[in-house]
């Protein structure tokens, strides 16, 4: 298949998890004999901080403006086999029309951001990436979030078929590796910052650290502001590209996950991060929200923290339990939670009705209107 996709980003992984997840899609698209035409706005903030110009047997075609690229997407789209604009993609409905009148593809919009979506929605906001005819026009719609999302993407935004395209990793990218002296830590925690997070950061992560001053503890990430509560214990990396990230999960004793409120409210949204950091091999300590069962056994491929104290018990697990945790995390993630997995999903998805699992939420769920 020739899929043209109009995204956010695939070149800058700066600040946004859709950089990684694009880009091991993308690999094991080509793998299997497809071409990604991917256009990407080319603005000032990722192309200061771009790590990714080429992808493998596809196109990268970075613009300016709208404009300056109608016809380019107007030519791309002709031969076309599938056609794709996604959420927080800049110019997400002027490329929404233009998919919309592609003359073969199947018409797709993929929400990598679904829970946002419907919290702006629910708030009476501007949603700037979907126009006001809402999803009715597409052939498919695809959700980063499962469960209760994908009908509420129908009944609210009239998709007329919806399916869940949850978050993977490339297990040639992220996997174990020697340990980095300079990112060593008894907790780490990998995250841009977002203000959503941050009463769950205080409990799970900067708390636990007073408990612990004798420990090192690790921030990954970017856009934490001056005035973010450090403690003399808490060490900090600005922005790790994702070449970067298998050292990082590596080196950790333990990696915690924190979702956005947004997203933990909805449930069935989990985050890239938890794939990468199981499939390096890193413990992780999670915080809960509906759905996450689903994909890790919580226990045996990951644990479960709701509060300062359920950190600080597993803190003082032995290396033995955390590695047997890790083991069986890093098993579930390259079993079922791939780039390879997604990109078989996709094949089914854009293929037809035909869909692997008949469940409410599981990985490769439909719902038709």
């Amino acid at each position: 298949m020739k899929i043209v996709i109009f995204g956010l980003t695939i070149s800058s992984s700066w600040g946004n998890g859709h950089a990684t997840l694009w880009r091991g899609l993308c690999r094991t698209l080509a793998k299997r004999g497809h071409r990604v035409v991917f256009f990407e706005k080319d603005v000032p903030y990722y192309a200061t901080n771009r790590d990714f110009i080429e992808i493998p047997g596809g196109d990268l075609i970075l613009y300016k403006d709208w404009a300056s690229i109608h016809a380019r997407a107007e030519a791309e789209l002709k031969d076309a086999d599938a056609a794709m604009v996604t959420s927080y993609c800049p110019d997400g409905i002027a490329a929404g029309e233009l998919v919309l009148m592609a003359p073969r593809a199947s018409r797709v919009f993929y929400d990598l951001d679904t829970p946002v979506t419907f919290s702006r929605l629910d708030a009476g906001e501007p949603i700037s990436y979907i126009g006001p005819g809402g999803l009715a026009g597409f052939d498919l719609v695809l959700s980063y979030t499962g469960g209760r999302a994908l009908e509420r993407l129908q009944t609210e935004l009239g998709a007329r078929r919806v399916a869940p395209l949850y978050g993977h990793v490339d297990p040639d990218v992220h996997r174990p590796v020697q340990s980095t002296h300079h990112y060593l830590s008894y907790l780490s925690y990998l995250g841009t910052y977002a203000a959503d997070r941050q009463d769950a950061l205080q409990h799970l992560f900067i708390d636990p650290a007073a408990c612990r001053p004798d420990r090192r503890f690790l921030i990954g990430g970017a856009q934490y502001p001056e005035d973010f509560p450090w403690q003399p214990n808490i060490h900090f990396v600005c922005h790790l590209p994702p070449p970067e990230h298998p050292a990082f999960f590596s080196s950790s004793r333990l990696t915690l996950n924190i979702t956005r409120q947004a997203m933990a409210e909805m449930g069935w949204c989990p985050s890239g991060r938890l794939f990468e950091a199981a499939a390096c091999g890193a413990p992780i300590l999670s915080d809960s929200w509906q759905g996450l069962d689903s994909f890790f056994e919580p226990g045996r491929e990951v644990l479960i923290a709701r509060e300062t104290e359920d950190v600080v018990t597993a803190l003082d697990l032995t290396d033995a339990e955390l590695n047997r945790i890790a083991k069986a995390g890093r098993e579930r993630a390259l079993e079922e939670h791939t780039s390879e997995h997604r990109a078989k999903e996709l094949e089914i998805l854009l293929g037809g009705p035909t869909f692997l699992s008949p469940s409410a939420g599981g990985p490769a769920a439909m719902m038709e209107a």
